[in-house]
């Protein structure tokens, strides 16, 4: 009995063998790589009206700030989030380039941060936490959050981005912070 079984599992695993059966995955052709570009931020929510926010909005200067930095945290967290299939780092290897590539800017970008925190009356290191847990919240309901993350380390270590203000963050999370572009003039 016992033999007739295994002959029967054997002819059904050959058979499936043959006819290319591949369990339940579908194959699929690999997508097609595309050229780095700043096209992979996730849409965000909308400013509220300008007369909501006059008195704590952030001129385009102020705007390039947070956002240099929002990126590097988010590109921290994402190093941190998205793993090879061994279980390693994905990224970390493009992370210690864009490190390499804007360090002077991000020490650049830590003094003006400062500076902004004294003059908008917020704590740096409260809202550099608070990016950082925000975009974690992100990877486990973004399914892009690491192609995503990849598409935006890509962009920044292109020839083309010469400087952090050119490289979006990959997630907005200006508008649920309160951050606020000021109305133009």
């Amino acid at each position: 009995m016992i033999g007739k079984l295994v002959q029967a599992a054997v002819l059904v695993t050959a058979g499936l063998a043959i006819s290319g059966f591949s369990g339940c995955t579908p194959r699929t052709a690999t997508p097609v790589k595309k050229p780095a570009a700043p096209d992979y931020a996730a849409p965000s929510p909308p400013s509220p009206p300008a007369a909501a926010n006059r008195a704590t909005c952030y001129n385009e200067a102020d705007l390039a700030i947070m956002q240099a930095r929002m990126l590097h945290q988010e590109l921290t967290v994402a190093t941190l989030q998205c793993q090879t299939a061994g279980g390693g780092r994905a990224y970390e290897g493009s992370y210690r380039s864009f490190l390499d590539k804007f360090t002077p800017e991000l020490a650049t970008n830590g003094r003006a941060l400062n500076d902004l925190s004294r003059r908008k009356r917020f704590n740096v290191d409260v809202v550099v936490t608070e990016f950082a847990n925000r975009t974690a919240q992100k990877a486990p309901v973004d399914k892009e959050f690491c192609s995503r993350s990849l598409r935006a380390l890509e962009w920044a270590l292109d020839p083309k981005a010469t400087s952090l203000a050119l490289v979006p963050p990959p997630y907005d999370l200006g508008p649920d912070m309160n951050i606020h572009p000021c109305a133009a003039k």
